[in-house]
């Protein structure tokens, strides 16, 4: 069995994202792959923050009806959602680590959730926080089979 991945907002964002072809193709082949498999975990977070990009911050943004559309399509994904006990972890992260609280909200997501991976481009790749660890899959050392592991 592959470890469970955590997909950070930026995966998200470039699947839709038809500005970088690469990392669009590379973002969908993770998502489809996290699908197929069942091990792929995001948080509400994740999903909010993709709808704030994908309208907005994107070259072609997605209309809010077709985000909203993307968005249920995300929630086959298994989805952490936020409370005071995730808030507080994070917060505890934050401090801790020194990291954006936002980043550590990511972390305590993942945490709940079991991931051994965060797969993400803004997170430090290689730096581990606690049991999850962070890889970058649109580093051309990191193959399919590195961020699947």
């Amino acid at each position: 069995m592959s470890d469970k991945l955590f997909l950070d907002t930026n995966i998200l964002v470039y699947a839709y994202d038809s500005s970088e072809p690469e990392k669009q193709a590379k973002a969908q082949t993770l998502l489809t792959q996290g699908i197929e498999r069942e091990n792929t975990v995001i948080s509400a977070q994740v999903l909010g923050e993709f709808f704030v990009v994908v309208t907005r911050r994107i070259q072609k943004p997605l209309s809010a009806k077709q985000a909203e559309q993307v968005i249920d399509l995300l929630s086959i994904l298994s989805v952490v959602e936020i409370d005071l006990k995730l808030v507080r972890r994070a917060v505890f992260i934050h401090t801790e680590s020194q990291i954006s609280y936002w980043d550590s909200l990511i972390i305590s997501a993942a945490e709940r959730a079991g991931c051994t991976k965060i797969l993400s481009e803004d997170l430090n790749a290689g730096q581990a926080y606690h049991d999850v660890r962070v890889e970058n899959p649109f580093n051309g050392a990191r193959t399919n089979q590195n961020v699947q592991a």
